[in-house]
């Protein structure tokens, strides 16, 4: 029964490919697709960061505000980094740039751990 289960759903997944390749317009079908796919997925993350939010919140509220704020600023540069990587490693001052990001966040990650673990 599972072989034949697998067999069906790569059929479904050829059928689609075959539809998006022959078709006329598929292709920006399939872009649109793709493009809902990935807006749902970062709406998926917007809540998973909301939830992890609110179940750490005295934990994060009891790092004080200098750490709360590294925390909050080496995420962001986090997300920013992710983003911009493509961009940044065009040139090498941008290649720099991003290795400092990315020398930052972990600086920023490691004092908030090393201050949340003291008492």
């Amino acid at each position: 029964m599972g072989r034949v289960k697998t067999v069906r759903n790569i059929a479904i997944v050829l059928a689609i490919a075959a539809a998006v390749y022959f078709i006329p317009g598929g292709g920006r079908v399939a872009s649109a697709f793709e493009a809902a796919l990935w807006a749902a997925f970062g709406v998926g993350f917007g809540f998973l960061a909301v939830r992890l939010y609110r179940e750490r919140r005295v934990w994060i509220y009891s790092l004080g505000d200098r750490h709360r704020a590294l925390l909050y600023v080496g995420v962001a540069a986090a997300l920013f980094a992710w983003a911009a990587r493509s961009r940044m490693w065009q040139t090498g001052l941008g290649e720099l740039g991003w290795f400092m990001i990315v020398g930052f966040i972990v600086y920023a990650a490691m004092e908030v751990y090393r201050h949340s673990r003291t008492y």
